[in-house]
């Protein structure tokens, strides 16, 4: 089972390079955040055609959610349970494959930095605070039920020197500071698999390189995104890597895909 989560940063704007990918790699899951669109204005047709069934959480312009299966989708949860928020960031879906049921959330954790233009206001990395509580407890939730759980997407979080080409840049930045490892690093230790770094342990596994004209190509990047696994998932994890190639295609996303493969049975 291929399971792949993409920061697609529009998915109007870049679906001719998702297809393309789609028809190449033949995931059987994929978790995208950014979709940036509407219900009405998806893509559920072009998607259909390439063999997957969508289950979105949009926004218009901004944010927004979705999961592709190859298998039917029903929706468990729109947004995270008992927390009130404006923002599209978290969807949760179910599916069965080979008889066997999984549970599969997107997720788009708040980046957490200040507006430009109120660069002193400290709302936005509470706002992220409160939702990675909200987050943590739920997936504590879902790991008690027992379930085949994957949660992945863009996590908006360095957890270590190696997820970051330049630590001292991003220095208690909204990203790279001990609240929010704190609250992530409490997703591992109530049992969930970082999948990339558990089987990577020296390399960088970067996702995310800035648009700046030589970020990519001199790999200055950030692994901030991942895919977490319940324990029974963890038993069934083959590999998971870094598809480097969607980020160097014309037009692409700031960010690239992240694959994990998972014994099916």
């Amino acid at each position: 089972m291929k399971i792949a989560t993409l920061n697609i940063n529009s998915i109007n704007a870049r679906l001719p390079l998702l297809t393309t990918w789609l028809a190449q790699q033949q995931p059987d899951i994929v978790l995208l955040q950014e979709i940036k669109t509407e219900f009405n204005n998806f893509p559920f047709w072009d998607l259909q055609m390439a063999g997957y069934e969508a289950k979105i959480l949009g926004q218009k312009s901004y944010n927004g959610v979705a999961v592709l299966s190859r298998t039917s989708l029903s929706v468990n949860s729109e947004n995270l349970p008992n927390f009130i928020d404006e923002n599209a960031r978290y969807l949760e879906v179910e599916t069965t494959i080979k008889d066997i049921p999984y549970t599969f959330s997107s997720i788009y954790l708040p980046n957490g930095n200040p507006s430009k233009s109120a660069p002193l206001d400290n709302s936005r990395f509470e706002y992220k605070l409160k939702w990675m509580d909200a987050f943590v407890a739920h997936a504590e939730t879902l790991l008690k039920s027992g379930k085949n759980v994957i949660l992945a997407g863009d996590f908006n979080v360095m957890l270590t020197q190696k997820d970051v080409y330049n630590p001292e840049l991003f220095a208690n930045s909204p990203l790279y500071c001990s609240e929010v490892w704190k609250r992530l690093n409490k997703l591992i230790y109530l049992g969930y698999n970082d999948s990339f770094r558990s089987l990577h342990p020296l390399e960088n596994g970067y996702t995310y390189w800035d648009y700046g004209t030589t970020a990519f190509q001199n790999d200055l990047g950030l692994r901030i995104d991942y895919i977490f696994s319940s324990p029974n998932m963890t038993d069934k994890l083959i590999d998971c890597s870094v598809d480097k190639k969607f980020r160097a295609l014309e037009k692409s996303s700031d960010h690239t895909v992240l694959i994990a493969n998972f014994k099916d049975e």
